[in-house]
């Protein structure tokens, strides 16, 4: 077995109140799509930071690990930037990891992540 470790990034622009929203999308597997990430794979998110584009946006996000609110309904100040996680938090496979924006977003937030996929591999 083989351990395959890449370092990735993931963006989104949310621009109404909406979720929970999927991170990471899906794959498909022998026709069959599957939530990222995948059971042979655990992501580590390192950073998971938030912008707020407009002073007239009034969010709040809040970030949730397999159905446990991880971010409970950070506010967002207008027109600003914040990290949002000071941990690194741990996404197992078959686990989703999702955001719910709520408040005055019109003028849209960005939300973006970086994280590793350790991709558990077999090889012969």
């Amino acid at each position: 077995m083989a351990v395959i470790n890449q370092y990735k990034m993931y963006g989104v622009t949310s621009t109404a109140a909406e979720g929970p929203i999927k991170f990471f999308g899906t794959t498909t597997i022998n026709g069959v799509v599957t939530q990222n990430p995948l059971i042979s794979e655990t992501y580590i998110v390192k950073s998971l930071h938030v912008t707020n584009k407009s002073g007239g946006n009034t969010p709040t996000i809040t970030i949730t690990n397999n159905g446990f609110e991880v971010i409970n309904t950070e506010t967002l100040v207008a027109a600003t930037s914040v990290e949002i996680l000071t941990n690194p938090m741990v996404v197992e496979g078959g686990n989703v990891l999702s955001y719910t924006t709520a408040g005055t977003v019109s003028d849209g937030v960005d939300i973006t992540i970086s994280y590793l996929n350790i991709n558990k591999e077999t090889t012969d």
